[in-house]
């Protein structure tokens, strides 16, 4: 428990931005398996409509903090290609 009123708020304060991350990253990972669902199920079509749906919500997820840059350029990449991929078969 803290024991000075600065310590209090920062209680409040981390247990609120932390709900906020959560939901933020919850939202992110939704976006993450759809696409990846649509891709394993061989709907070439569906993911590449719900690729700019997910690359905007991992953007999302970067200038929230709730995602490093450098790995949400990483899972564009990847998820572009096998969407890529997917529709030249």
């Amino acid at each position: 428990m803290p024991n000075h009123k600065s310590a209090e708020k920062r209680v409040r304060q981390s247990e609120r931005r932390r709900l906020i991350n959560r939901n933020n990253r919850t939202k992110l990972r939704t976006s993450i398996k759809k696409l990846r669902s649509a891709l394993e199920g061989g709907d070439g079509k569906a993911a590449s409509g719900l690729l700019p749906i997910t690359v905007s919500e991992i953007d999302r997820a970067v200038k929230k903090g709730a995602l490093h840059r450098n790995a949400a350029a990483r899972h564009k990449s990847r998820l572009t290609v096998r969407v890529t991929q997917a529709n030249a078969k």
